[in-house]
């Protein structure tokens, strides 16, 4: 069984439809990178996922729709990590991440000491320990970035739906912070639905990447038969070359295009020294 399962999920916002009949499918343990063009609808689609905007179509999470369950019980099924959330700046480090926390908690109730540890640990994994204490209104944009994150894991939720989780941050913390959710994905069986804007990035970490443009899947599987040159540059209008790295999966390279030189006929400006008329001339 898929431990998530969309199928004809459709969204209008303001009139005007942002998804049309997009279905997508990850089983337990896989990772599932969503790419396109900006605009796409690759948010929009992580949203509608979650329950966050209005949506035809349907949404399985272990087997379960996810719109007939309360927000609690979703919750533990799924965690979300938006590309650009609004953080509350008088609120620590440590006190946002434990929000993740919430679902586990009773309405009355406080966190714990068990609370605080898999809070507290999953800090320490995003190197963010050290900012425990700090208000979330002094974190540049990266730290911010790793706090978001930081909170959807200390939800231990099976599925994790992250919107673009490396942006803002330097190619070391982008790293560390795809091979940490890797290795959890692997110790934990996570299942991961990401948004993915670096297509080498897809091609490294996924298991299987979901292509949409306009709104609507252009193509689905396996990365080496989604990243392929004909259909990159035929979605994103880009000169693309794909190659193989060391381990066999592919890596994505924009390269320029080759534009030839128009030739210039017997007798024109260039032999007789002249500007023809209408061409510019030098002072």
């Amino acid at each position: 069984m898929s431990a998530i399962e969309v199928s004809g999920l459709s969204v209008s916002l303001g009139g005007r439809t942002v998804l049309s009949d997009v279905g997508l499918s990850a089983r337990d343990g896989e990772w599932l990178a969503v790419i396109g063009p900006n605009g796409a609808g690759k948010s929009t689609l992580l949203r509608a996922m979650m329950g966050l905007l209005d949506a035809r179509g349907e949404v399985l999470v272990d087997g379960l729709p996810a719109r007939s369950l309360k927000p609690r019980q979703r919750a533990r099924l799924m965690a979300y990590a938006p590309q650009n959330p609004l953080l509350p700046p008088g609120l620590t480090v440590l006190e946002y991440a434990l929000l993740g926390r919430t679902p586990y908690i009773s309405y009355l109730g406080r966190d714990g000491r068990h609370d605080r540890e898999v809070t507290e640990s999953v800090l320490e994994r995003l190197d963010l320990a050290g900012l425990a204490r700090r208000p979330l209104a002094h974190l540049s944009g990266g730290e911010r970035q790793r706090v978001v994150l930081a909170r959807a894991l200390v939800q231990r939720a099976p599925v994790l739906l992250l919107d673009e989780p490396t942006t803002a941050l330097d190619l070391g913390h982008q790293q560390q912070v795809l091979e940490l959710v890797d290795r959890l994905r692997l110790a934990d069986g996570l299942t991961i639905v990401t948004t993915v804007h670096d297509l080498s990035v897809a091609g490294q970490y996924a298991d299987r990447v979901l292509l949409i443009a306009d709104g609507r899947a252009v193509a689905s599987g396996p990365v080496g038969r989604v990243l392929t040159e004909p259909l990159l540059a035929a979605t994103f209008g880009a000169h693309v070359r794909v190659a193989q790295g060391e381990d066999g999966r592919p890596l994505v390279n924009l390269v320029r295009p080759t534009v030839p030189v128009p030739s210039r006929p017997a007798g024109g400006p260039e032999e007789t020294g002249g500007p023809e008329e209408g061409d510019a001339c030098s002072p």
